[in-house]
């Protein structure tokens, strides 16, 4: 036998711990945000019963030699690996659509894994004529880096079991939707992280979706084909009914630097969107009933600290607030005569995804702090009242015009982190000063360094009740 056969099978399997890093940290968590994702508890489970495998494996090949009926161990483990990530491949393709990185990704974990049982196998047989017993490797740095792995992978796994715990607990928890009559919807940005949960209950609740998509194969899988998806408009007949449209398209405003090319993407994918529907629905025989037109609070721009802003609040003739000025005068201008609209500027949406989920990261870390001097407003809300405004809507003839969807309660960005921190039980080590940030990111640092104290006073007016009105509850909810 090769005495440097383990030695290689060693190094294989440190080499598939690497690009195992890779892939979760990269396509699940930056990529997807897996562990936060609707419906994701399958792949979660599998992903935490791999990873758990995996740590095993990596601490009792760096530590352990078996020989006899010792071998058995590590094989029954490889086997059992196999077999998982054969099915894991299977959930992945039934429910999201891959990126060609992670499928690339996948090629290679599957082609080095291949190499590295076949290796540590070899092995095995070699020591399986050997007297029963399990001795003790020597400490080497390659050791070390295993048990490294072992551990990571092992904390992984433990990671992903409690997120699919939790979206369990979730996805049962609350829809706004059930119990209301049968309404046949159309949502543009139904992919989204507001317009995903959006479809998801209202199929969930028997309302018959349709999502206007750019790409219909990913939203088809995205919702396990149980909403119909269209890419174009002009796909929809004229002799078609919707009860209720939801636009929600647009295209992320974090994101590059706010060029001139990259204010015309923007302009574009809101205003361009809304004229279109707004065209087809006037081409259509049947308008609907309902348009809930999806903008934000950057209407109002930038304003002073002391400044509450409502419904009648102008705006200031920024970038952002003339992007959100026309995409309303869009949508109000396309709206048909007989069509009811509610327009809610929405604030920074909190949940399982989006938002949140970054600007946390750096509290898990122990570096979490105020942005700037921290005393600027930060207007959010949660996106189940944002669910509950539109499910709100859609039965209550009386809700029409704008509304400022936002929390109640408006802490300021140095009360933001203040309570991250308590909820977290992380530290506050870290300011973020603002002036360099503004010097790299230009006029897209206003989203972060200029707040606006955002009063939903409409909602309060007609007694709303938020399931999230406090702070601290949004950040216990999805800390």
């Amino acid at each position: 036998m090769d005495p440097h056969l383990l030695n290689d099978a060693l190094m294989l399997l440190a080499l598939q711990g690497v690009m195992g890093a890779f892939d979760t940290i990269y396509h699940h968590e930056l990529g997807v945000a897996l562990p936060a994702r609707r419906g994701a508890q399958t792949e979660l489970r599998l992903h935490a019963l791999r990873a758990l495998l995996y740590g095993v494996l990596f601490a009792f090949m760096a530590w352990l030699r078996p020989h006899g009926i010792w071998v058995a161990l590590p094989a029954v483990v490889i086997v059992v690996e196999i077999g998982l990530t054969l099915r894991d491949f299977v959930i992945e393709d039934r429910t999201r659509l891959l990126p060609a990185s992670e499928r690339v990704t996948h090629t290679l974990l599957a082609v080095n894994g291949g190499a590295l049982f076949a290796l540590y196998g070899l092995q095995l047989l070699a020591w399986s004529g050997q007297a029963s017993g399990l001795t003790m490797a020597s400490a080497t740095p390659l050791v070390w880096v295993l048990t490294a792995m072992a551990v990571g992978v092992a904390a992984s796994g433990i990671r992903d079991a409690f997120a699919a715990h939790r979206l369990s607990n979730l996805d049962a928890a609350f829809n706004p939707f059930i119990g209301q009559p049968f309404q046949r919807v159309l949502v543009t940005g139904g992919t989204g992280f507001i317009g995903e949960a959006l479809v998801n209950a209202l199929i969930e609740a028997g309302q018959a979706v349709t999502v206007l998509a750019r790409s219909p194969r990913h939203a088809a899988m995205q919702f396990n084909g149980r909403a119909r998806v269209v890419s174009r408009l002009e796909d929809l007949h004229v002799d078609e009914a919707f009860d209720v449209v939801v636009n929600l398209a647009g295209a992320p405003v974090v994101g590059p630097r706010w060029s001139a090319a990259r204010k015309a993407v923007l302009l574009k994918s809101r205003v361009g969107t809304t004229e279109a529907l707004g065209a087809w629905c006037a081409r259509s025989r049947h308008a609907p009933a309902l348009w809930v037109q999806a903008s934000a609070i950057g209407y109002y721009g930038v304003r002073p600290h002391s400044e509450r802003l409502t419904e009648q609040s102008p705006p200031d003739g920024s970038f952002m607030s003339t992007l959100c000025a026309d995409w309303e005068a869009a949508a109000k201008s396309a709206l048909p005569a007989d069509t009811r609209q509610v327009v809610l500027r929405l604030g920074v949406v909190f949940g399982p995804g989006g938002a949140l989920p970054q600007l946390l990261r750096p509290y898990y870390f122990g570096l979490g702090g105020r942005l700037g001097d921290g005393r600027q407003s930060f207007s959010w809300v949660h996106r189940d009242d944002v669910l509950a405004m539109i499910a709100r809507a859609m039965h209550d003839p009386q809700m029409a015009g704008i509304y400022n969807a936002t929390a109640p309660e408006c802490p300021t960005q140095a009360e933001f982190a203040c309570c991250a921190s308590r909820v977290l039980r992380r530290p506050l080590l870290c300011t973020v000063p603002a002036a360099p940030v503004r010097l790299l990111l230009g006029e897209m640092a206003q989203l972060f360094f200029d707040g606006q104290h955002v009063v939903p006073t409409r909602l309060l007016e007609s007694q709303f009740t938020y399931r999230f009105p406090t702070l601290e509850s949004a950040l216990r909810q999805e800390a």
